[in-house]
Protein backbone atom coordinates (compact mmCIF):
# COMPACT_ATOMS: atom_id res chain seq x y z
CA UNK A 1 0.00 0.00 0.00
CA UNK A 2 3.10 2.19 0.12
CA UNK A 3 2.40 2.91 -3.67
CA UNK A 4 -1.10 3.88 -3.02
CA UNK A 5 0.01 6.15 -0.10
CA UNK A 6 2.98 7.30 -2.46
CA UNK A 7 1.33 8.16 -6.17
CA UNK A 8 -1.84 9.19 -3.67
CA UNK A 9 0.69 12.32 -2.18
CA UNK A 10 2.11 12.83 -5.78
CA UNK A 11 -0.88 13.67 -7.87
CA UNK A 12 -2.48 16.08 -4.73
CA UNK A 13 1.28 17.83 -4.72
CA UNK A 14 1.04 18.27 -8.81
CA UNK A 15 -2.89 18.78 -8.93
CA UNK A 16 -4.14 21.53 -11.53
CA UNK A 17 -8.15 20.91 -10.39
CA UNK A 18 -8.82 19.44 -6.80
CA UNK A 19 -7.02 21.17 -4.18
CA UNK A 20 -6.70 19.37 -0.54
CA UNK A 21 -6.85 22.28 1.69
CA UNK A 22 -5.51 21.61 5.47
CA UNK A 23 -6.84 23.46 7.46
CA UNK A 24 -10.17 21.96 6.25
CA UNK A 25 -8.63 18.33 7.46
CA UNK A 26 -7.72 20.30 10.78
CA UNK A 27 -11.60 21.48 11.32
CA UNK A 28 -13.00 18.04 10.94
CA UNK A 29 -9.84 16.05 12.99
CA UNK A 30 -10.84 18.96 15.72
CA UNK A 31 -14.81 18.01 15.75
CA UNK A 32 -13.80 14.25 16.15
CA UNK A 33 -12.78 12.76 19.36
CA UNK A 34 -13.20 9.03 18.11
CA UNK A 35 -14.18 7.96 14.79
CA UNK A 36 -18.17 6.88 14.87
CA UNK A 37 -18.11 3.53 14.82
CA UNK A 38 -20.13 2.16 11.76
CA UNK A 39 -21.08 -1.90 11.83
CA UNK A 40 -20.01 -3.18 8.42
CA UNK A 41 -23.15 -5.44 8.20
CA UNK A 42 -25.13 -2.70 9.35
CA UNK A 43 -28.32 -3.15 7.28
CA UNK A 44 -28.27 -7.18 7.08
CA UNK A 45 -27.46 -6.84 3.47
CA UNK A 46 -24.84 -9.24 3.75
CA UNK A 47 -24.47 -13.24 3.67
CA UNK A 48 -22.54 -14.35 5.98
CA UNK A 49 -21.71 -17.98 7.40
CA UNK A 50 -18.55 -17.86 9.20
CA UNK A 51 -17.03 -20.23 6.68
CA UNK A 52 -15.06 -20.06 2.98
CA UNK A 53 -19.07 -19.67 1.30
CA UNK A 54 -18.64 -16.00 2.80
CA UNK A 55 -15.53 -15.15 1.19
CA UNK A 56 -16.19 -16.78 -2.05
CA UNK A 57 -19.53 -14.64 -1.81
CA UNK A 58 -17.32 -11.21 -0.87
CA UNK A 59 -14.89 -11.81 -3.73
CA UNK A 60 -17.52 -12.38 -6.53
CA UNK A 61 -19.64 -9.18 -4.54
CA UNK A 62 -16.10 -7.40 -4.81
CA UNK A 63 -15.90 -8.02 -8.30
CA UNK A 64 -18.83 -6.79 -9.32
CA UNK A 65 -19.23 -4.08 -6.92
CA UNK A 66 -18.51 -0.49 -9.25
CA UNK A 67 -20.62 1.62 -11.27
CA UNK A 68 -24.33 1.87 -10.51
CA UNK A 69 -24.89 5.27 -10.96
CA UNK A 70 -26.33 5.30 -14.51
CA UNK A 71 -28.95 3.33 -13.06
CA UNK A 72 -30.96 5.81 -10.75
CA UNK A 73 -32.88 3.07 -8.57
CA UNK A 74 -29.71 0.57 -8.82
CA UNK A 75 -27.36 0.91 -5.67
CA UNK A 76 -24.77 -1.64 -3.80
CA UNK A 77 -27.41 -2.52 -1.15
CA UNK A 78 -29.15 -3.79 -4.18
CA UNK A 79 -26.17 -5.84 -5.39
CA UNK A 80 -24.64 -7.12 -1.79
CA UNK A 81 -28.54 -8.45 -0.50
CA UNK A 82 -29.02 -9.59 -4.18
CA UNK A 83 -26.31 -11.99 -3.78
CA UNK A 84 -26.96 -12.97 -0.73
CA UNK A 85 -30.61 -14.40 -1.57
CA UNK A 86 -29.64 -16.55 -4.64
CA UNK A 87 -26.38 -17.93 -2.99
CA UNK A 88 -29.30 -18.92 0.32
CA UNK A 89 -31.52 -19.90 -2.18
CA UNK A 90 -28.50 -22.08 -3.83
CA UNK A 91 -25.36 -22.40 -2.20
CA UNK A 92 -23.26 -23.52 -5.61
CA UNK A 93 -24.42 -20.21 -7.48
CA UNK A 94 -20.58 -19.14 -7.01
CA UNK A 95 -19.33 -22.66 -7.60
CA UNK A 96 -16.42 -21.37 -10.49
CA UNK A 97 -17.94 -23.48 -13.54
CA UNK A 98 -21.19 -21.55 -13.31
CA UNK A 99 -19.25 -18.09 -12.56
CA UNK A 100 -16.98 -19.09 -16.04
CA UNK A 101 -20.77 -19.13 -17.92
CA UNK A 102 -22.54 -16.38 -16.26
CA UNK A 103 -24.59 -14.26 -18.93
CA UNK A 104 -25.84 -10.35 -18.78
CA UNK A 105 -29.32 -11.92 -18.32
CA UNK A 106 -28.80 -14.79 -16.22
CA UNK A 107 -26.79 -12.10 -13.90
CA UNK A 108 -30.01 -9.97 -14.23
CA UNK A 109 -32.19 -13.11 -12.97
CA UNK A 110 -29.08 -13.60 -9.84
CA UNK A 111 -30.08 -10.47 -8.83
CA UNK A 112 -33.62 -9.96 -9.58
CA UNK A 113 -32.93 -6.88 -11.34
CA UNK A 114 -35.36 -6.18 -14.25
CA UNK A 115 -33.59 -4.73 -16.61
CA UNK A 116 -29.92 -4.48 -18.08
CA UNK A 117 -27.24 -3.86 -15.66
CA UNK A 118 -24.91 -0.83 -16.03
CA UNK A 119 -21.60 -1.88 -17.63
CA UNK A 120 -23.18 -5.14 -17.67
CA UNK A 121 -21.19 -6.65 -20.21
CA UNK A 122 -18.02 -5.85 -17.84
CA UNK A 123 -19.93 -7.57 -15.54
CA UNK A 124 -19.98 -10.65 -16.79
CA UNK A 125 -16.76 -10.63 -18.28
CA UNK A 126 -14.85 -10.21 -14.68
CA UNK A 127 -17.40 -12.78 -13.38
CA UNK A 128 -15.60 -15.42 -16.22
CA UNK A 129 -12.16 -13.72 -15.06
CA UNK A 130 -12.92 -14.50 -11.46
CA UNK A 131 -14.45 -17.78 -12.44
CA UNK A 132 -11.20 -18.95 -14.65
CA UNK A 133 -8.71 -17.60 -12.25
CA UNK A 134 -9.82 -19.06 -9.64
CA UNK A 135 -10.19 -22.05 -10.96
CA UNK A 136 -6.31 -22.35 -12.87
CA UNK A 137 -4.62 -21.04 -9.50
CA UNK A 138 -6.62 -21.64 -6.26
CA UNK A 139 -8.51 -24.87 -6.44
CA UNK A 140 -12.13 -23.20 -7.25
CA UNK A 141 -12.42 -21.60 -3.79
CA UNK A 142 -11.48 -17.33 -2.61
CA UNK A 143 -11.06 -18.93 0.53
CA UNK A 144 -8.04 -20.60 -0.94
CA UNK A 145 -6.64 -17.28 -1.92
CA UNK A 146 -7.42 -15.30 1.13
CA UNK A 147 -5.01 -18.45 3.15
CA UNK A 148 -2.04 -17.89 0.75
CA UNK A 149 -2.03 -14.21 2.02
CA UNK A 150 -0.39 -15.25 5.43
CA UNK A 151 -2.59 -12.88 6.65
CA UNK A 152 -1.33 -10.06 5.36
CA UNK A 153 -4.02 -7.50 3.67
CA UNK A 154 -0.85 -5.73 1.68
CA UNK A 155 0.32 -8.90 0.16
CA UNK A 156 -4.01 -10.04 -0.57
CA UNK A 157 -3.87 -6.60 -2.40
CA UNK A 158 -1.11 -7.77 -3.92
CA UNK A 159 -2.26 -11.63 -5.05
CA UNK A 160 -5.79 -10.20 -6.24
CA UNK A 161 -3.96 -7.55 -8.41
CA UNK A 162 -1.65 -9.94 -9.87
CA UNK A 163 -4.32 -12.94 -10.32
CA UNK A 164 -6.97 -10.61 -11.59
CA UNK A 165 -6.76 -8.20 -13.92
CA UNK A 166 -9.85 -6.37 -13.63
CA UNK A 167 -8.53 -5.68 -9.98
CA UNK A 168 -5.95 -3.52 -11.16
CA UNK A 169 -7.04 -0.01 -10.60
CA UNK A 170 -4.23 1.95 -11.31
CA UNK A 171 -3.59 5.45 -13.98
CA UNK A 172 -0.91 7.37 -15.54
CA UNK A 173 -1.03 10.76 -14.03
CA UNK A 174 1.17 13.41 -15.72
CA UNK A 175 3.65 10.49 -16.76
CA UNK A 176 3.62 8.71 -13.37
CA UNK A 177 1.70 6.13 -12.15
CA UNK A 178 -1.25 5.98 -9.73
CA UNK A 179 -2.18 3.06 -7.83
CA UNK A 180 -5.89 3.20 -6.08
CA UNK A 181 -6.37 -0.40 -5.96
CA UNK A 182 -10.46 0.37 -4.64
CA UNK A 183 -11.72 -3.19 -5.21
CA UNK A 184 -8.79 -5.05 -3.93
CA UNK A 185 -8.53 -3.10 -1.18
CA UNK A 186 -12.42 -3.23 -0.17
CA UNK A 187 -12.19 -7.36 -0.74
CA UNK A 188 -9.52 -7.04 2.31
CA UNK A 189 -11.58 -4.71 4.02
CA UNK A 190 -14.91 -6.60 3.82
CA UNK A 191 -12.92 -9.79 5.32
CA UNK A 192 -11.78 -8.12 8.16
CA UNK A 193 -15.35 -6.59 8.84
CA UNK A 194 -17.39 -9.62 7.94
CA UNK A 195 -15.37 -12.01 10.39
CA UNK A 196 -14.66 -9.25 13.35
CA UNK A 197 -11.15 -9.20 12.63
CA UNK A 198 -10.94 -12.74 12.99
CA UNK A 199 -10.60 -15.95 10.70
CA UNK A 200 -10.19 -15.33 7.33
CA UNK A 201 -10.85 -11.62 8.62
CA UNK A 202 -7.36 -11.50 10.66
CA UNK A 203 -4.62 -9.14 9.19
CA UNK A 204 -1.72 -8.31 11.57
CA UNK A 205 -1.51 -5.37 8.85
CA UNK A 206 -5.06 -4.50 8.25
CA UNK A 207 -3.82 -0.44 9.14
CA UNK A 208 -1.97 -0.47 5.40
CA UNK A 209 -5.36 -0.35 4.18
CA UNK A 210 -6.03 3.07 2.45
CA UNK A 211 -9.44 4.34 2.10
CA UNK A 212 -11.24 3.41 -0.95
CA UNK A 213 -11.38 5.93 -3.32
CA UNK A 214 -14.92 5.72 -4.76
CA UNK A 215 -17.79 8.49 -6.15
CA UNK A 216 -19.04 8.91 -2.36
CA UNK A 217 -15.90 10.21 -0.56
CA UNK A 218 -14.76 12.83 -2.95
CA UNK A 219 -18.21 14.44 -2.73
CA UNK A 220 -18.59 13.99 1.18
CA UNK A 221 -14.59 15.62 1.52
CA UNK A 222 -15.59 18.46 -0.45
CA UNK A 223 -18.69 18.71 1.71
CA UNK A 224 -16.61 18.97 4.71
CA UNK A 225 -14.18 21.69 3.38
CA UNK A 226 -11.40 19.61 2.54
CA UNK A 227 -11.33 19.36 -1.07
CA UNK A 228 -11.84 22.17 -3.33
CA UNK A 229 -12.60 22.01 -7.09
CA UNK A 230 -11.61 24.20 -9.96
CA UNK A 231 -14.59 26.28 -11.17
CA UNK A 232 -14.45 24.05 -14.38
CA UNK A 233 -14.68 20.73 -12.37
CA UNK A 234 -17.63 22.42 -9.68
CA UNK A 235 -19.19 22.83 -12.85
CA UNK A 236 -18.86 19.84 -14.72
CA UNK A 237 -19.98 17.46 -11.71
CA UNK A 238 -22.90 19.99 -10.48
CA UNK A 239 -23.93 19.59 -14.48
CA UNK A 240 -24.00 15.32 -14.17
CA UNK A 241 -21.32 15.66 -16.94
CA UNK A 242 -18.84 12.71 -17.28
CA UNK A 243 -15.68 12.68 -16.37
CA UNK A 244 -13.21 10.40 -18.89
CA UNK A 245 -11.60 7.88 -16.63
CA UNK A 246 -7.93 7.87 -16.56
CA UNK A 247 -8.44 11.48 -17.55
CA UNK A 248 -6.73 14.15 -14.85
CA UNK A 249 -9.53 15.30 -13.32
CA UNK A 250 -10.92 11.86 -12.27
CA UNK A 251 -7.47 10.75 -11.07
CA UNK A 252 -6.72 13.81 -8.98
CA UNK A 253 -10.41 13.75 -7.31
CA UNK A 254 -9.47 9.74 -6.07
CA UNK A 255 -5.98 10.25 -5.22
CA UNK A 256 -6.23 13.76 -3.03
CA UNK A 257 -9.02 11.92 -1.36
CA UNK A 258 -6.35 8.83 0.29
CA UNK A 259 -4.08 11.62 0.59
CA UNK A 260 -6.27 14.11 2.62
CA UNK A 261 -8.12 10.97 4.58
CA UNK A 262 -4.41 9.82 5.32
CA UNK A 263 -3.70 13.40 6.78
CA UNK A 264 -6.83 12.92 8.74
CA UNK A 265 -6.15 10.15 10.33
CA UNK A 266 -2.73 11.41 11.00
CA UNK A 267 -4.35 14.40 12.94
CA UNK A 268 -6.90 11.64 14.91
CA UNK A 269 -4.54 9.29 15.78
CA UNK A 270 -2.30 12.08 17.20
CA UNK A 271 -4.90 13.69 19.41
CA UNK A 272 -6.67 10.92 20.60
CA UNK A 273 -3.60 8.87 20.84
CA UNK A 274 -5.15 5.83 19.65
CA UNK A 275 -4.67 4.20 16.38
CA UNK A 276 -7.09 5.13 13.58
CA UNK A 277 -7.89 2.93 10.48
CA UNK A 278 -8.65 4.00 7.65
CA UNK A 279 -11.05 1.64 6.93
CA UNK A 280 -13.06 3.05 10.33
CA UNK A 281 -12.50 6.50 8.56
CA UNK A 282 -13.74 5.20 5.07
CA UNK A 283 -17.00 3.48 6.18
CA UNK A 284 -18.11 6.96 8.24
CA UNK A 285 -17.41 8.86 5.62
CA UNK A 286 -19.40 6.73 2.97
CA UNK A 287 -21.66 6.21 5.31
CA UNK A 288 -22.28 9.56 6.23
CA UNK A 289 -22.41 10.21 2.24
CA UNK A 290 -25.03 7.78 1.40
CA UNK A 291 -27.37 9.43 3.72
CA UNK A 292 -27.16 12.30 1.79
CA UNK A 293 -29.01 12.03 -1.19
CA UNK A 294 -29.15 15.45 -2.34
CA UNK A 295 -24.76 15.16 -2.33
CA UNK A 296 -23.48 15.74 -6.05
CA UNK A 297 -20.99 13.17 -7.01
CA UNK A 298 -18.46 13.02 -10.18
CA UNK A 299 -19.33 10.52 -12.89
CA UNK A 300 -17.34 8.33 -14.36
CA UNK A 301 -18.09 4.83 -16.14
CA UNK A 302 -15.75 2.49 -14.81
CA UNK A 303 -15.03 -0.84 -13.48
CA UNK A 304 -12.75 0.25 -10.88
CA UNK A 305 -15.43 1.91 -8.27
Amino acid sequence: MDDVRASSAWVASHSSHVVVDSSGIEKVAETIDTIPKVNWDFEGIHYFDNGPLTVQYLFVLDALNFCFWPDKDLNYDNLAAGLKAALQNDKSVFDVDRLQKYTGPELRELLKWPRPLPLEDERVRLLHEVGFELERSFDGKASNLVESCGKSAVKLVALVTRHFPGFRDHSVYKGHQVFLYKRAQIFAADLWGAFGGQGYGEFYDIGSITIMADYIVPAVLRQLGVLKYSATLASTIEANSQIDAGSEEEVELRACSIYAVEKMKELISMKSGKQVLSIELDLWLWSFGIQCPALQHHRTLSIYY
